[in-house]
């Protein structure tokens, strides 16, 4: 386990992460057209709110995804532990690691020596996997790290040399545009040696109404998500937005496979930030919140090997509507 930060590098760490929120911030509402970092939806009250997303009934991915890990645990277990030497599973986005519990719970019943490292921009998830973790799963060797996901695999990659196996489940690859996904497993592969291993979770294209209901449920709750972003932007950030002026548009093309969403300003209107920054908003004037992607399986190939990677295995749903594929790398 890590060392427990000082209360001075607690306060330092916070500083910065505070100020990097605000320029992003900034820099996103200053920009045209508006947009926001949707790494910023998961504090305190957007992890609950997405708890709750991921089991509300148009929300697919999630249910999906849990099917795979729950039916075909070993299957999958025994592609990513090879030869069985020991390794580190690190999960990018860990979350409450729900689906990665299952391979972990597995993994420990067969005595596989691996050490779990969950990353997750949450110091709330975090907080929470290091403490219930362990109870739950006795003899689970767990690092949790929190920070951005490049900044915390390069402190993974730098512990003492073993197998590397990256997980990114609930198709997070998908929270970016294709040409920057592939950049982003590229920057990953950077980290991995070869034979290192990748397990990639990604929702794939279907009905274009299964897709778009995901993200407009008739309970409201991918609204409250996306506006708990300006809510989350009013407390830390001393802003004054009325989130009552904004309303929540998603739209789904289904020959690229890009659903995105969008707060749609109700008037014209001013927010101010931190006291000194005027933001200007025209009535119809929307903020880009978040890309959705998604892909075809030849496309999941594609961007294995575009990025350094060999696809080597694929595990799907009954319904085909989401792929956990293995990768290794070249």
């Amino acid at each position: 386990m890590d060392l427990p930060l000082t209360n001075t590098e607690v306060s330092t760490s916070s500083k910065t992460k505070t100020e990097q929120f605000y320029v992003d911030v900034i820099t996103g509402l200053q920009a045209t057209p508006k947009r926001l970092n949707s790494k910023y939806f998961y504090d305190a009250n957007g992890d609950k709110l997405f708890q709750d997303l991921m089991n509300c009934e148009e929300y697919y991915p999630t249910k999906c995804e849990l099917e795979i890990f729950a039916e075909k645990t070993a299957e999958i277990a025994t592609a990513l532990t090879g030869d069985g030497d020991a390794f580190d599973l690190i999960e990018l986005g860990a979350g409450d690691a729900l689906k990665s519990s299952y391979l972990l719970k597995y993994l420990l019943e067969q005595n596989v020596d691996f050490t779990y490292l969950p990353i997750d921009i949450s110091d709330n998830v975090i907080s929470y996997l290091n403490i219930t973790l362990p109870v739950v799963l006795p003899g689970l060797q767990i690092t949790g790290l929190n920070g951005d996901y490049f900044d915390m695999l390069k402190q993974a990659a730098e512990r003492p040399h073993k197998r590397k196996v990256v997980m990114f489940l609930g198709s997070n690859v998908g929270n970016m545009p294709v040409n920057e996904a592939v950049d982003f497993c590229r920057e990953i592969r950077g980290y991995l040696s070869t034979g290192d291993m990748m397990l990639i979770g990604i929702d794939l294209k279907k009905d274009p109404k299964t897709v778009l209901a995901a993200y407009n449920d008739k309970e409201g709750i991918t609204k409250r998500f996306n506006l708990n972003l300006l809510e989350r932007i009013n407390r830390e950030l001393n802003a004054d937005f009325d989130v009552t002026q904004f309303e929540h548009y998603p739209v789904y093309d289904p020959e690229t496979g890009a659903c995105k969403s969008y707060l749609v300003s109700g008037t014209d209107q001013v927010v101010k930030i931190n006291g000194q920054e005027n933001i200007h908003f025209l009535k119809d004037e929307c903020i880009f919140m978040e890309i959705s992607q998604k892909y075809t399986v030849a496309q999941t190939n594609h961007m294995a090997s575009a990025s350094g990677f060999k696809t080597v295995n694929h595990f799907f749903d009954q319904k085909k509507w989401f792929i956990d594929a293995v990768w290794v790398a070249e």
